[in-house]
C-alpha cells in the first residue's frame, strides 16, 4: 500500500530553523524586544541539540581585562590570514561580554577567582562549568510566551518568491507529516556541515568526530538551492585533536601549556607557525617526514593538573578521561598523541557560510543567518553565536516593523502548486520501488570521493586541479544516484535529505577550492598546483546558483572602518 503524507500549514511571525546556540538566543532576544510570535523547528530536541549538546568547559570568545573588541578582530583576522569580514567581526566582538553576562544571569556557572573576577584561560577565554549550558537555554526558551518549539521536525527547503523568503517546508521525523510553514521573516541557525569527508574512525565509530555528525549542511544547502550568495567555503576547518577519542586539544595546550612535540621529543609548533591551520599542517608534515607520531607534551605536569584535565574532559569529552583511566596512566605519565580530523565546513571557526550584511541578513530578503551557518566571521565560537542570534533576532523584528522588503505573496494557485510538488517529492522517496543503493552506501561513496580527490585525510589534505575535476564529476554521478533512494519511514527520509544536503555542499566546496588559485591556509586549502599565497587573492571567493549553474563571484575585502550592506 502506497504511503500518502499529510500536509499541515502553519503560520508565525518569525521562523527559526535550528534550535541550537544561535537559534535559542535569537528566540530569547525576539521575545524580550517585541510581541512577535516565534516558531522554532529542531530536528532533534533543543534540550540537547547542536554543538553544545555535551557541554563546554570554556568560553573561547571573551574580551578579558586589558583587551578590546578590536584586539579580537585582529586575532581572528591574523588567524584567517586576512580573509575575514572585519565589520562582522567587530559587531560580534562588541557583544561577547554582554551575552556572557546574560548567560550567567540565566544560571551558567562561570569560574571566578578570590576577587570575584572571571578566571581567564589565555587572552580571549574564560573557564565555565558548561555541562548544562544547552539545558539552561532550552529551559529559558520553553518559558517564553508565544514561542512554539517543534522538536523532531526537519526543515528541508525554503519557500522563496522574487528573492524574498516566505517560509519553509519541513518534515516530521516520526509522523508522516509535511509542514508548510509561512513566516514574515526566517532566521537560519542550522549550524555547519560534518560528514562530507571520510572520517578518522571507521565503521561503527565513524561518528566519533569533532563536529556534531547531525549537522549536515542543511541551511547551506537550502540557501544554495534558493539562490543565496555564499562565501569562503574553500576555507575548510580541520581540527587538531587527541587521537582516536577526537577530544579537544586546546584545553591541554592552553590549560597546562603543553607544547606540540614529535617522536624525538622536539618542539615543532613554532617551526610551522601557530595559527590554527599551521598547527595541523606542522603535525601532517612531521608525520610525512618520518618524525611521527606527534604529541602534546604533558609528561611531568603536576598531580593537580592531572586532576584538572580529567575533570575538564568529563565536562565535554568523557572518552578522553575514560581512556586515561583504562590505560592506567595519567597525562603526567604519558604524552597525548594528536592528529588532524577530516575537513568540516563551519562558519564558527572559519569564514564559510552565507554572505550576510551587518544585520546578518542574507542576499535573500527577509532571510537571516546566525552562528555557524553565517559566513565572514570566524572564531565566533559559542558566545559569538549568541551575539549573532541576538543581532539577527533584532534585525528580523526591525524588518517586520518597517516591512522594508515590501509585500510579496503567493497566489492560491502558486501555493497549491509548490505544496503539490513538495508532497510528490517526499512521497516518491517513501514509495520508491527497487532502489539500487541506500543513503548510507551513497554517503560512504561520497566521503571516499572527497577524501581521495578533494583534500581529505587520505591525501594529507592536499589536492590539485585534476583531482578536483574528478571529485566534481564523481559527486555529480552520486547526486544522480541519490534521486533514486527509498525511505521506509520518516526517520530514514531525514537521512535521505541529509545525504542530498551534503552532496550539494560538496559540489560548492569543490567549486570554491578550484576557484582560489593559491595556498593561503596550509591544510585547510592545500593546493598543490598553487603552493604559494598571493596578494592577488586578497579577496573573497563567493558563489551563487544562477539558472541551475553554480557561479563563482569575487568580492573586495571589507577592511577596518568599512562596512558592507547589501545596498552598497
Amino acid at each position: 500500500m502506497k504511503k500518502e503524507i499529510q500536509v499541515k500549514q502553519l503560520e508565525t511571525d518569525i521562523l527559526i530553523i535550528g534550535g541550537g546556540t544561535a537559534g535559542c538566543y535569537a528566540a530569547l532576544t525576539i521575545r524580550e524586544n517585541s510581541n512577535a510570535s516565534v516558531l522554532i523547528v529542531e530536528k532533534a530536541n533543543i534540550k540537547r541539540s547542536g554543538c553544545l549538546a555535551a557541554g563546554v568547559n570554556a568560553l573561547n570568545a571573551y574580551i578579558v581585562k586589558g583587551r578590546t573588541p578590536e584586539d579580537y578582530v585582529d586575532y581572528a583576522k591574523k588567524d584567517a590570514d586576512n580573509i575575514v569580514r572585519e565589520d562582522l567581526l567587530l559587531t560580534m566582538s562588541q557583544g561577547l561580554n554582554r551575552v556572557t553576562k546574560k548567560m550567567e544571569q540565566l544560571g551558567l556557572v562561570i569560574l571566578k577567582d578570590e576577587n570575584g573576577e572571571y578566571v581567564a584561560r589565555g587572552n580571549r577565554n574564560i573557564k565555565i562549568n558548561g555541562e548544562n549550558v544547552k539545558p539552561i537555554l532550552a529551559a529559558t526558551v520553553k518559558e517564553l510566551s508565544d514561542v512554539t518549539v517543534m522538536n523532531q521536525v526537519n526543515a528541508i527547503d525554503y519557500i522563496v518568491k522574487d528573492n524574498q523568503i516566505l517560509g519553509a517546508f519541513a518534515i516530521d521525523v516520526e509522523e508522516e507529516i509535511l509542514y508548510e510553514i509561512r513566516a514574515k521573516k526566517v532566521i537560519c541557525a542550522t549550524g555547519g556541515a560534518a560528514g562530507l569527508y571520510k572520517p578518522n574512525n571507521p565503521g561503527f565509530s565513524r561518528h566519533k568526530m569533532w563536529y556534531p555528525p547531525f549537522n549536515t549542511g542543511a541551511g547551506y544547502a537550502m540557501g544554495i538551492r534558493s539562490g543565496a550568495e555564499m562565501t569562503t567555503f574553500e576555507m575548510r576547518f580541520i581540527a587538531l585533536r587527541c587521537k582516536d577519542t577526537i577530544a579537544p586539544t586546546g584545553t591541554i595546550a592552553q590549560g597546562v601549556g603543553a607544547k606540540q612535540v614529535n617522536s624525538k621529543g622536539e618542539v615543532y609548533e613554532a617551526k610551522y607557525g601557530l595559527t590554527t591551520s599551521e598547527r595541523v599542517y606542522g603535525t601532517v608534515r612531521e608525520n610525512k617526514e618520518g618524525r611521527g607520531p606527534c604529541y602534546l607534551r604533558t609528561k611531568g605536569i603536576s598531580s593537580s593538573q592531572d586532576k584538572e584535565l580529567q575533570k575538564a574532559y568529563l565536562n565535554m569529552a568523557p572518552s578522553q578521561t575514560l581512556k586515561w583511566i583504562e590505560e592506567g596512566k595519567n597525562p603526567s605519565e604519558q604524552n597525548i598523541e594528536i592528529e588532524g580530523t577530516e575537513p568540516y565546513i563551519v562558519g564558527g571557526h572559519t569564514a564559510s557560510g552565507y554572505w550576510v550584511d551587518t544585520k546578518r541578513e542574507t542576499t535573500i530578503k527577509g532571510l537571516f543567518a546566525a552562528g555557524d551557518v553565517a559566513g565572514g566571521c570566524p572564531q565566533k565560537y559559542v558566545t559569538g553565536a549568541f551575539v549573532e542570534g541576538e543581532i539577527a533576532g533584532k534585525a528580523a523584528i526591525e524588518a517586520i516593523e518597517r516591512n522594508k522588503s515590501g509585500t510579496v505573496i503567493l497566489s492560491k494557485s502558486e501555493e497549491d502548486l509548490i505544496i503539490k510538488s513538495k508532497k510528490q517529492e517526499v512521497e516518491r522517496i517513501l514509495n520508491f520501488e527497487s532502489p539500487m543503493f541506500s543513503s548510507e552506501e551513497l554517503e560512504e561513496a561520497m566521503q571516499k570521493v572527497m577524501d581521495a580527490y578533494a583534500g581529505g585525510i587520505g591525501s594529507n589534505y592536499q589536492f590539485n586541479e585534476k583531482q578536483l575535476a574528478l571529485a566534481d564529476e564523481k559527486i555529480g554521478q552520486i547526486m544522480k544516484l541519490s534521486s533514486n533512494l527509498y525511505a521506509s519511514d520518516m526517520h530514514e527520509l531525514m537521512f535521505v535529505y541529509e545525504l542530498k544536503e551534503r552532496l550539494i555542499l560538496c559540489k560548492s566546496v569543490i567549486a570554491h577550492l578550484r576557484a582560489r588559485k593559491e595556498t593561503r591556509w596550509h591544510s585547510f586549502a592545500e593546493n598543490l598546483d598553487y603552493p604559494e599565497k598571493s596578494d592577488e587573492w586578497l579577496k573573497y571567493v563567493n558563489s551563487k546558483l544562477v539558472d541551475g549553474k553554480l557561479t563563482i563571484l569575487f568580492r573586495d575585502l571589507v577592511g577596518r572602518g568599512k562596512t558592507y550592506e547589501h545596498i552598497n
